[in-house]
């Protein structure tokens, strides 16, 4: 028997989400997943998702790393269009309630030239109190 086909027949074809910033039931079609996929493939290769050292990588990059979600995203949403609902339900309140604060707020240190000295630079310490909260 097929893993899809055991779940479906235990009824388990949704997922229930609990995080600090939402509760919901995701319930996803075909497309959902597709989108799903592509995101997750994205998102698992960039190097704001791995473990480095405080003196590997440079933190600009992982900056801007994380504000291409944006146009990445939005690619996504419009190549599956609206089959891919629940994805961009979830997708957009992602961006719009983590990512983009986050973003936010490590914008003003880039323009302020933040990243060009390391003793003033604070996104390797957003980034690691960012993924422990």
């Amino acid at each position: 028997m097929k893993w899809k086909k055991w779940l479906e027949n235990w009824n388990m074809t949704s997922l229930i989400i609990k995080a600090p910033f939402m509760e919901m039931e995701w319930n996803p079609s075909e497309p959902d997943k597709d989108a799903a996929w592509e995101m997750y493939v994205e998102l698992v290769t960039r190097i704001t998702t791995q473990k480095l050292d405080d003196s590997e990588g440079i933190e600009k990059k992982a900056l801007e790393s994380i504000y291409n979600l944006f146009p990445l995203t939005r690619k996504i949403l419009k190549k599956h269009g609206r089959d891919a609902e629940e994805f961009a339900k979830l997708a957009i309140l992602i961006l719009n309630q983590i990512i983009r604060p986050f973003t936010a707020k490590l914008h003003k240190i880039s323009e302020e030239q933040g990243f060009e000295n390391e003793k003033k630079s604070s996104l390797g310490k957003s980034l690691k109190n960012y993924k422990e909260n």
